[in-house]
Formats: C-alpha cells, sequence, structure tokens
C-alpha cells in the first residue's frame, strides 16, 4: 500500500488500481502508462511540481495530461505567483516522499497548493500516479480535488 491508496481507502471514495509492468527504459513514463493500460492519454494525468517565484522551497503541484505540457505562466497564474519553474527532482523527491515517476498527487507527505487541469472536466474517470511507477489510481476529477484541496484551471498546452 502506498500513502496514495492509504488515502483514497480513508476518504472512502470509490477507485480503481491499475498495476503495470514499468519498463525502465521507457520515454515518458506518463506514455508508457496510457499504452499499458489502453487508455487514451487525455484519460491519463501526470505529476508535476513547480517551485514558485524562484523559491525552491515554494512548491506547488500541476496535474495535465500525458501527452501535453505544463504552461509555466499558467500555473503561475492560477496560483497568483509572479512565475513558476519546474522543481529541483531531488526537492521534489524529498517533498512528497515518492519517486520521479511515480510522484502521487495523492498521499504527499505535505499537503501543496495543487492544480488539475480543467481538461479533466471532460472525463468521466482520470487515472493519476498510484504512488510508485507501474500503479495507476483511477478516480473521478471531483474527488481529487477534494482529496488534494486542489482547484481547476487551463494549465496544459500542446507538446
Amino acid at each position: 500500500m502506498t500513502p496514495a491508496i492509504n488515502l483514497a481507502k480513508k476518504a472512502g471514495i470509490t477507485f480503481t488500481l491499475h498495476e503495470y509492468p514499468h519498463d525502465p527504459k521507457a520515454d515518458s513514463w506518463g506514455g508508457e502508462a496510457a499504452e499499458a493500460l489502453g487508455l487514451p492519454p487525455s484519460q491519463v494525468f501526470k505529476t508535476l511540481l513547480v517551485s514558485l517565484s524562484g523559491h525552491q522551497s515554494t512548491l506547488a503541484v500541476a496535474i495535465i495530461p500525458v501527452d501535453k505540457k505544463l504552461s509555466l505562466k499558467a500555473i503561475a497564474k492560477a496560483l497568483g505567483a509572479k512565475k513558476a519553474d519546474m522543481a529541483d527532482p531531488a526537492v521534489a523527491e524529498k517533498t512528497t516522499g515518492y519517486v520521479v515517476g511515480g510522484i502521487s498527487p495523492l498521499g504527499q507527505k505535505k499537503l501543496l497548493p495543487t492544480v488539475l487541469d480543467s481538461s479533466a472536466e471532460q472525463q468521466t474517470t482520470i487515472n493519476v500516479s498510484g504512488g510508485r511507477r507501474g500503479l495507476e489510481i483511477e478516480l473521478a476529477a471531483a474527488d481529487l480535488l477534494a482529496l488534494t484541496r486542489g482547484k481547476l484551471a487551463a494549465i496544459a498546452s500542446e507538446s
């Protein structure tokens, strides 16, 4: 059990776990998940950490479809920051308690400001990392937002 799964169970939400054999040589961990599970990339979301206003200690979580790119300008605006940069991977791992490629938006060590791309509203359910590579948790976007105290915003752009 990962902290993400434990949080979902404790909250009593409806969710489904999907496991697949992770290939460490995969070019895109999110793309690998979508392909392995036979899902459209628009239904599989990746979790990215950003630092706000140039401070590695001021982190936030962005959740976007695996086939999209994060708009740093859009996430900064959504969170009321002057700018956003991608967080250092080592800082992301230390802050969340998860390894890169398996960072879940759920069950992180510290609740961070979280923004889910608004495209999630078009899906009945979405898939996010379950807390390790090769494990996805499928749940309603509304449940994800409730558990992370997150908000919706258009933060993804075409790759």
